[in-house]
């Protein structure tokens, strides 16, 4: 992919989650040396990734973070490659659901 908006966003949760840190970096990574041009492409790549329709009827992608401690959703443009780190978020957060009401 050709950039990740908000990174500064990861960095911060890392800061507030210091045990998410490795598991952000690695996901980044991964991230910025994809090529995904469909969301099949990105199952080859995250295979626990969920595809979730949200209250604004766009489809954001979650990721599992440290062995599924925590969440980040994104949206990923898969025509410009760009990728969109939406809200970092822990797996109570994700639990409670106000997030797709909000995206």
């Amino acid at each position: 992919m050709r950039r990740v908006v908000t990174q500064k966003r990861l960095r911060e949760y890392a800061e507030q989650y210091p045990t998410a840190r490795a598991s952000l970096l690695h996901w980044e990574r991964m991230v910025l040396a994809a090529s995904w041009g469909t969301p099949a492409d990105l199952k080859q790549t995250f295979n626990d990734v969920d595809a979730v329709k949200v209250a604004s009827g766009n489809t954001i992608y979650v990721f599992n973070i440290e062995r599924n401690a925590h969440r980040l959703v994104a949206a990923i443009h898969f025509n410009t490659g760009m990728v969109f780190a939406l809200r970092p978020i822990t797996h109570k957060e994700y639990d409670q659901g106000y997030w797709k009401a909000e995206l």
